[in-house]
C-alpha cells in the first residue's frame, strides 16, 4: 500500500474521550484523514460536571501506549505515585499492602486533565479534525457510512473507510453490530452502585498519606480514596443500591458513617452531606462482546468493546492497550484493514474478556477479603516467592499492572501458581504434623502418650466428676 493510498483513507472515530482521542493520535501518525465525532461539548471550555470518577490509576500498559505517541512524560508529570494500598480497619487501625517492589507504583491521574492533554495533542495533527457536539444517529458499517447530527440540527451523512467505535459502555456503534449475525454480546450490572465524595485539603499535616490508595473494606460497603494534585482526595463509596436508598436524611447518612466509616467523618468534614445528596448513586456495568470488528469497515475499542467494573484499575489501561495493539498489528499487516481488523479481534478478545473477569473477581476480594489475615499472608507468600524466583513466581497484580503479559496468559499463570502454592503449603503442613508426631513418639513418656491417644477418657472423666 503506497503513501498516496494511505492518504486517501478516511477514518471516523466515534467518541472523543480517552480512548477515542488516543486512537486518533495513533491513526494520525499513519497519515490517515481522521475525524472525531464527540456528542459532548469540548471539556476544555465546558463547566465541570459531577457524576463520573475524576481519578484514574495509570499503570504500565497505559504508559506504554502513551509513550508510543510521545505523551508519557507529560502525563506522568501530572500524576501522583501510589506505592501501596492503605487498609483502614473499623477500629481505625491502618495497614499497608505494597503493590509490588519498592520501585513499582501506579499513578493517580485526573480523568479530566488527561482527556484535555489528549485532545490538545490530537488537534496539533494537521490531518485530524474534532467535531464537538456531534451525535451519532446512524451507523452503516457495511457501506462505511455514518449519520451525525451537529449543532445546526441537520443530519449529515459521512462516508469513510473505517469506523472506530470508542463511544463507551453504552456504545451507539455497538448497537448496530449487535444486529449482525454471529455477533455475541452480554452485559451485567453488579448489585453495587457508586457515589463520589471528597476529602478536602487539610492545613498543616496531611490528613492521609498521599502516596497510597486508601481502602475502607466493610464487606458489603467499601470506600476508595485516590489523591489529587491539590492535596485533596477523591473518595468513591461503593455499596448495594438498596443500602443507598435507605439513607434519606442527613441524620441517616451520619449514623451510617459513624457505624461503618467513623475515621472518615473528620476527614471529609462538612462536604459529606453536600456531596452525598448532590447526585444519586451511579450503576456499574460489565460488557463483553465478540468479535470486536465487522469486516474491514468497523472496529470497537475501549469500553465500547469491553466495559468492566473498576476494581482492578484496568479499564483505561486496557482501552489504551487496545490502541497500542491495533497500531502494532497495523505495522505487521502494512495498514491492510482487511487483515488487521480480524487479527485484532482474534488477538484481543480473550485478553479483554480475561481482565473483565479479573475485575469482577477483585470486586469481591477488595470488599470482603483485603483486610483478612489470610489475604495478607497470601500476599506475603507471593512476594517472598517472587523475590526468590522472580521469573517463575510472579504475583497476579504484578503481571496485570506492571507488565504487558497478555491478560489471559496472566490468568493461566496465576492459576498454576495457586495450585503450586496450595500443594506446597499442604506438603509443609504435612511435614510439620509428621515431625511433631515423631517427636511425641520418641521423647514423651509412654504413659503420657497413652493418655493423649484416648481423648474419650477425658470425656468420661469430666462426666464422672460432674465438670
Amino acid at each position: 500500500m503506497d503513501s498516496s493510498d494511505i492518504q486517501r483513507k478516511k477514518v471516523a472515530v466515534i467518541g472523543g474521550g480517552l480512548v477515542g482521542s488516543l486512537n486518533a493520535c495513533f491513526l494520525a501518525k499513519r497519515n490517515f484523514q481522521v475525524d472525531i465525532y464527540e456528542a459532548r461539548e469540548d471539556i476544555r471550555v465546558a463547566k465541570f460536571t459531577r457524576g463520573r470518577s475524576i481519578n484514574l490509576a495509570l499503570s504500565h500498559r497505559g504508559r506504554q501506549a502513551l509513550k508510543a505517541v510521545g505523551l508519557e512524560d507529560e502525563i506522568v508529570s501530572q500524576g501522583i505515585p501510589m506505592k501501596a494500598r492503605m487498609i483502614h480497619s473499623l477500629s481505625g487501625k491502618m495497614s499497608s499492602i505494597p503493590y509490588g517492589t519498592r520501585s513499582q507504583y501506579i499513578l493517580s491521574i485526573s480523568r479530566e486533565n488527561l482527556n484535555k492533554v489528549l485532545l490538545t495533542a490530537v488537534e496539533k495533527c494537521p490531518n485530524v479534525k474534532v467535531h464537538f457536539g456531534h451525535k451519532l444517529l446512524k451507523c452503516n458499517p457495511e457501506e462505511g457510512m455514518i449519520t451525525v447530527l451537529g449543532s445546526d440540527k441537520v443530519p449529515k451523512d459521512v462516508t469513510c473507510d473505517l469506523i472506530v467505535g470508542c463511544d463507551g459502555a453504552y456504545s451507539t456503534v455497538r448497537t448496530y453490530l449487535v444486529k449482525k449475525p454471529r455477533f455475541d454480546y452480554s452485559q451485567e450490572y453488579i448489585p453495587h452502585g457508586y457515589m463520589e465524595l471528597t476529602i478536602p485539603p487539610k492545613h498543616g499535616d496531611f490528613a492521609m498519606e498521599p502516596n497510597y490508595l486508601h481502602i475502607w473494606p466493610r464487606n458489603a460497603f467499601m470506600m476508595i480514596a485516590l489523591p489529587n494534585t491539590n492535596k485533596s482526595f477523591t473518595c468513591t463509596l461503593f455499596m448495594p443500591f438498596e443500602e443507598f436508598e435507605k439513607l434519606l436524611t442527613s441524620s441517616d447518612v451520619l449514623d451510617f458513617f459513624q457505624k461503618y466509616f467513623p475515621d472518615a467523618i473528620p476527614l471529609i468534614g462538612e462536604e459529606l452531606m453536600q456531596d452525598f445528596f448532590l447526585l444519586p448513586a451511579q450503576p456499574m456495568i460489565s460488557v463483553k462482546c465478540s468479535s470486536f470488528h465487522y469486516k474491514s469497515h468497523c472496529v470497537l475499542m475501549g469500553d465500547a468493546a469491553h466495559a468492566m467494573v473498576p476494581f482492578f484499575g484496568q479499564g483505561m489501561n486496557a482501552g489504551f492497550e487496545d490502541c497500542l495493539v491495533f497500531d502494532e498489528l497495523m505495522d505487521k499487516f502494512n495498514n491492510n484493514l482487511s487483515l488487521c481488523l480480524p487479527a485484532f479481534s482474534r488477538f484481543r478478545t480473550p485478553d479483554d474478556h480475561a481482565i473483565s473477569d479479573l475485575s469482577m473477581y477483585n470486586y469481591i476480594e477488595m470488599r470482603a477479603h483485603v483486610n483478612s489475615r489470610w489475604f495478607i499472608f497470601q500476599k506475603s507468600v507471593e512476594r517472598f516467592l517472587h523475590a526468590l524466583m522472580p521469573s517463575t513466581f510472579i504475583p497476579l497484580y504484578t503481571m496485570v499492572v506492571f507488565s504487558r503479559i497478555r491478560y489471559h496468559e496472566a490468568v493461566l499463570h496465576w492459576r498454576w501458581q495457586k495450585k503450586v502454592i496450595k500443594k506446597g503449603l499442604f506438603l509443609f503442613g504435612s511435614l510439620i504434623v509428621m515431625g511433631t508426631t515423631y517427636l511425641l513418639r520418641h521423647y514423651m513418656s509412654p504413659r503420657l502418650l497413652d493418655y493423649l491417644r484416648r481423648p474419650w477418657n477425658w470425656i468420661t472423666y469430666f462426666q464422672n466428676t460432674g465438670h
